[in-house]
């Protein structure tokens, strides 16, 4: 009797088994698939640097091409390290909005009931992140012997430098770093943390990352790669701070945003206010932009979050397409290196993203 039980058991599950095994090879040839088209428009575009690609739980794709230097031995690694450069706006934007999950800050009310050095007429956390807030622009400082933004080198920078002369907030965006250096001190503030911190015990220990912000102890720890930056980058990194101080992997980078997308740093609707591009405002979001656009081999416009980054030689593709569960990392060290526009339908970044989510 026990033995035509258990067959009968078996009969009974072998069906599903089968069913899942199939799901299973299915997956994996379209993950193969894609892999093959990811790789192809890397490849045909030129790119040299790192990628990760994951869908859901899933990595479809990833790793190092080309090399650190033009005609140079070696070649990158998944591993390298990379300044996240404006990607950082993107984290920082997600803390500003776990305090507004909880409670603790609010997007249209004046910035100074949380940070008091902003005096009257201060601007909304909403139009800091939007960068809205009429702060001076430290790209329009005096400029160093090398002709840098001299807010970045050597000269005067920090939260000082960025409240004197304000201009009045609203109107349209102009970018600026300031806006989100100001975040950073209104979140230290409100928090009780510095900001490396405030990372690290609200994300990158949560997620196992290895990415952090560069301070003045990890500036001269910081491993050094063919290719990476050098001391001078990571002393220039310091003084982005909230609006591009953090480094990490690419693998780190999609690791965040499989968060995001996943639910575990915000609330849903924390989230879609998050990403709820403008577009009267260009589409711009909070931290990120947030559109529609065509993908060649896409039966209709995609839903795209992006953010992008660039310092010095650096340059960052951050790109996260909620409704396919795609998040695209793409780090390079070219400045020269033209990864085209989305939305116009051409360009690497298209490429990439029509290979990533489109048949």
């Amino acid at each position: 009797m026990r033995a035509l039980l258990t067959l009968v058991a078996l009969m009974l599950a072998s069906p599903v088994t089968a069913q899942g095994e199939q799901q299973a090879q299915a997956l994996a040839r379209a993950d193969a698939a894609a892999r093959l088209r990811i790789e192809a428009a890397l490849d045909a575009s030129g790119f040299a640097g790192v990628y990760s690609v994951y869908q859901g739980p899933r990595r479809i794709a990833g790793g190092g091409v080309g090399q650190p230097a033009k005609g140079q031995p070696g070649a990158f690694t998944y591993e390298s390290v990379w300044p996240w450069a404006s990607v950082t706006k993107q984290v920082v934007a997600t803390l500003a909005m776990q305090e507004v999950d909880a409670g603790r800050l609010a997007l249209d009310v004046p910035a100074n009931r949380y940070l008091p050095v902003l005096g009257a007429n201060a601007p909304t956390l909403r139009q800091l992140l939007q960068h809205r807030a009429g702060l001076r622009n430290p790209d329009d400082s005096p400029k160093d012997a090398n002709g840098d933004p001299a807010f970045y080198t050597g000269g005067e920078t920090g939260l000082g430098w960025c409240l004197k002369g304000r201009a009045a907030a609203g109107g349209q965006w102009r970018y600026n770093n300031c806006d989100y250096i100001v975040v950073g001190a209104l979140l230290e503030r409100t928090a009780k943390l510095t900001l490396p911190d405030l990372f690290q015990q609200r994300i990158a220990g949560p997620l196992g990352l290895a990415a952090h912000f560069v301070t003045p102890q990890s500036a001269t720890v910081d491993e050094t790669w063919p290719g990476g930056p050098d001391a001078a980058e990571r002393a220039m990194l310091m003084r982005y701070g909230a609006a591009g101080g953090l480094v990490g992997t690419a693998a780190d980078m999609a690791g965040f945003d499989r968060a995001l997308l996943s639910g575990q740093l915000l609330s849903e609707p924390a989230r879609d206010a998050m990403w709820a591009g403008d577009p009267k405002l260009g589409y711009m979001a909070l931290g990120q932009w947030t559109f529609s656009a065509p993908l060649q081999g896409c039966p209709a416009p995609v839903r795209i979050v992006e953010r992008r980054g660039g310092i010095g030689r650096f340059q960052v593709r951050n790109v996260i397409m909620p409704d396919k569960g795609i998040v695209i990392a793409l780090v390079t060290n070219r400045a020269d290196y033209e990864f085209g526009e989305i939305w116009q339908g051409r360009g690497p970044s298209y490429a990439i993203l029509s290979a990533a989510a489109c048949a």
